[in-house]
This record gives structure tokens, C-alpha cells and sequence, in this order.
């Protein structure tokens, strides 16, 4: 063994603890800094329509990490659990309704109110769930597709207590005076920083978990679990429940943010928008979907302005038609990355990184050889001239 050969297993090992730590400093330091955001003057033309200080932006920001979240929430579902659900949104809605009913007719505080609304939402998908589990596949998402059409007839019939069609205001009476208000806007970016927050830890600490690594293993080979004596539908139902708890806890910030909620909160087309965010961002990774969620968010923004600007509206009608509507954009989109980056943002990078390690790593073991074969030489060339 040569000196080099001696002393790269300890240098090797010392930078692979060093790396293991990088996402976490990386994590903490982009809080930090959105943290501090609000405090900046920094501007963005094109992306964000006011500097960061302002309360527009700072609006926007917020509701683009309310749905990370939302989006981390079904990533957990679709990533982990590999449970394709067409009935997300009803827990998301779950979390609004329940805290703007809280409020309103039973006249709670907003804390106790948050807790009642994500205790109902994961006693609504502990419902749900074990009676969608029984299926798995396409029958599972026809299963979850049922029940979000089911919530959403009933929150528009039920309007003396959920609105109807007009949607739930938000009782402020009962919400303490920081989080109300335009003037209060930073108050609430931090608080949807916090839940944000709070869903990636939920979200990593399953992850790394006995219970996703279960997960995971129930989405490759089920059959094989069940033959280890474990119970794959008591698994995933596990996972579906702390889902839908996370996706109810990005609910009621959003009602909190918006001080309402609508009937779309609750229906499959929301679910189908947050399936776009994740696989835009990249299935199976959690930096993936707080990405294609805040993507999706600003997109969604800035194309509606653009789509009702002088400049569209001065085009031929063969362009301004489709280009003067932002679904017709965000399809596109959505081809394009299915097309050419099948695996998302985060799968596209990923697998770029890791070509490199690889290449790094042929390379390594290359010089290796070359220096294997350099040191046996001599000792080659000695035995020959002794025989």
C-alpha cells in the first residue's frame, strides 16, 4: 500500500462527514436569511413587484411558502409513500375551514382554533384514508377524487356555516392584533416562515425515520413487507394522516394570510395544481418541492400580469388568444419540463451531480491504478534481474 493509498481513507471520511453537514448549514442559513428579508430593501423587477419591504411582496412571499409547504405536505404523500392522491386539497381546506369555524361559531381563541382545525383534518384523512387504503393505484386516487368532490359539495351547500359560494371571512375578533391588518403583513410572512419551517422538520424527521424507510419500502415491493410480518396499509395510512395534519397546518396559514377561504381550497383542482408544483420541483425531494411551490406561486403571479399587459394585447389574434391566458402558459410549461426535465428541477440537478461524483470517482480510482502500477514496476524490474 503506498502513502497516498494510506492516508486517502481519512481524508475521505473527513470530507464526507463535512459534507454531511453542508444541506444543514445551507438550510439554516437560507432561513436566516428569509428571516431577515422583510428588513431588506431589495428588489427584484420581473419577479417581485415591489422591494421586499413592502407589504405586496412581502403578501406574495408569504403565499408562495404556504404553498411550499402545501406542496412539501403531498411530496411526503407521492415521494415517500408513493400514494398518488387526487384529494390533497381536502385537507389543506380542512385546516381553513375548521379554524374559520372554530372562530366564528364557537368563538375560540386563534390558538386552541389551530389546534381544533388540525385535529379535524387528520381525523377527517384517518376517515378517509382507511377507506381509500383498501385500493391501491388508480382505484386509490378515483377513492381520494371522490372524497374531495364530496367536500366541496359540502362546503358550498352548507353556506350558513361555511359561506358557500362566497367563501368563510376570517373572525378577527378572536385573533390577536399582530397578526391583522396590512401593517401587520411582516408579522404574518414570519408566521408563514414558521409553518413553513415546521413542515420541512415534520417532513425530514419522517423521512429518516424507521416509518419512511417502511414507506419507501411498501412503494418498491409491498408484497415483501408484508412477507417481513409488517403491515404496509398500517404504514401508509401513517403517512397519509401526518400528510394531511401538515397539509391542515398550511391550510390555516393560508386563511390566516388571505383572512378567508373559498370553495377551491377544498377541490381536486387544487390537489392538481400542488401535484404540479412537486413534480415541477421533482418528486421525491424535499428541496424540490419548496421550490416548485414558490415557483409555481410567482409564475402564477407574473403571468397573469403579463397575460393582461399592453404588450400581449398588441399581438396578432393567433398569439394573443393563448398567450392573454395563464393556464395556456403554465401547460406549456408543464410539457416542457415532463419533456426535457423529466425528473424536475431537483431530479435534473441531481442526477447532474452525481454523473460528476461518478466521474470524480472513475477518475480516482484511474490514478490509483496508474500509481499501483508505477510502484510495482521497480520491483518488477528488480525480481528480473535477480532471476
Amino acid at each position: 500500500m503506498t502513502l497516498g493509498q494510506a492516508q486517502r481513507p481519512g481524508r475521505d471520511g473527513s470530507n464526507a462527514r463535512v459534507r454531511r453537514f453542508v444541506p444543514a448549514i445551507v438550510g439554516v442559513a437560507l432561513v436566516v436569511f428569509m428571516a431577515v428579508l422583510p428588513l431588506l430593501n431589495l428588489s427584484l423587477p420581473g419577479i417581485l413587484p415591489t422591494p421586499t419591504y413592502m407589504p405586496g411582496t412581502l403578501a406574495l412571499l408569504s403565499l408562495c411558502m404556504v404553498f411550499a409547504a402545501l406542496a412539501l405536505s403531498y411530496n411526503l404523500l407521492l415521494g415517500s409513500g408513493g400514494m398518488l392522491s387526487f384529494g390533497h386539497a381536502l385537507y389543506f381546506g380542512a385546516g381553513a375551514y375548521g379554524l374559520g369555524i372554530a372562530l366564528e361559531h364557537f368563538g375560540v381563541p386563534l390558538w386552541p382554533g389551530v389546534f381544533v382545525a388540525l385535529i379535524g383534518g387528520m381525523i377527517i384523512a384517518l376517515v378517509t384514508g382507511a377507506v381509500s387504503m383498501r385500493v391501491s393505484g388508480i382505484p386509490f386516487a378515483m377513492v381520494t377524487l371522490a372524497f374531495a368532490q364530496a367536500g366541496s359539495v359540502l362546503v358550498r351547500r352548507n353556506s350558513q356555516i361555511t359561506g358557500g359560494e362566497e367563501g368563510l371571512s376570517l373572525n378577527t375578533d378572536q385573533v390577536p392584533d399582530f397578526l391583522i391588518g396590512v401593517v401587520n403583513t411582516r408579522n404574518l410572512y414570519w408566521f408563514a416562515l414558521g409553518v413553513l419551517v415546521v413542515v420541512y422538520l415534520v417532513t425530514l424527521w419522517v423521512d429518516t425515520s424507521r416509518l419512511g424507510h417502511l414507506a419507501r419500502a411498501t412503494r418498491e415491493n409491498e408484497q415483501r413487507v408484508r412477507v417481513l410480518g409488517l403491515s404496509p396499509y398500517r404504514v401508509r395510512l401513517i403517512v397519509f394522516v401526518i400528510a394531511a395534519g401538515l397539509a391542515s397546518l398550511a391550510g390555516v396559514a393560508y386563511m390566516l394570510l388571505q383572512s378567508g377561504t373559498v370553495p377551491r381550497s377544498v377541490s381536486a383542482d387544487l390537489t392538481i395544481t400542488v401535484l404540479v408544483m412537486v413534480v415541477l420541483g421533482g418528486v421525491g425531494f424535499r428541496w424540490g418541492a419548496i421550490v416548485g411551490g414558490v415557483l409555481y406561486t410567482l409564475l402564477d403571479q407574473r403571468l397573469t400580469v403579463l397575460a393582461g399587459s399592453d404588450a400581449i394585447a398588441g399581438l396578432p389574434d393567433v398569439l394573443r388568444v393563448p398567450l392573454s391566458e395563464p393556464l395556456f402558459l403554465f401547460g406549456v410549461l408543464f410539457i416542457v419540463v415532463v419533456m426535457f426535465l423529466p425528473g424536475g428541477i431537483a431530479g435534473t440537478i441531481d442526477a447532474a451531480v452525481r454523473r460528476r461524483r461518478g466521474e470524480k470517482v472513475r477518475d480516482s480510482l484511474r490514478q490509483l491504478d496508474d500509481a499501483d502500477e508505477t510502484a510495482e514496476a521497480p520491483a518488477a524490474a528488480a525480481d528480473r534481474v535477480g532471476a
